[in-house]
């Protein structure tokens, strides 16, 4: 019985994998030993930075309402207290754009924290 070869199959391996590494540079894009090693590297990295850019932009936006809540007379912990309180339920990344974009809506809401917080 003749062995079988892996021709077709690794040639259609092979072609996955460099498709994927275009765009590296030298060798990493063309020999296939090389790209495989770059992309487990690269695929690792992007697996993890899609969780810490939820994290960075998470403490962006708490240092954004912080800035407007002491703007307001308080501090963030003591905003975001008063909101729990009073019933409002607007995530940090609106409040975060309240703050920048729209600062009489930020104001008109500090207002209601300081208000079920004085209850």
């Amino acid at each position: 019985m003749p062995r079988v070869k892996t021709g077709v199959v690794r040639r259609r391996r092979h072609k996955k994998i460099l498709k994927l590494a275009k765009g590296f540079y030298s060798g990493r894009r063309k020999h296939f030993r090389k790209a495989k090693e770059q992309l487990e590297r690269s695929m690792y990295h992007s697996f993890r930075d899609r969780k810490q850019t939820k994290r960075a932009f998470r403490k962006l936006w708490i240092i954004r309402i912080n800035a407007a809540s002491r703007l307001n007379g308080m501090n963030y912990s003591t905003f975001i207290n008063g909101l729990h309180k009073s019933g409002i339920e607007l995530d940090r990344k609106i409040l975060a754009d309240m703050a920048m974009n729209d600062a009489a809506a930020f104001t008109a809401v500090a207002e209601a924290s300081k208000a079920a917080l004085s209850k």
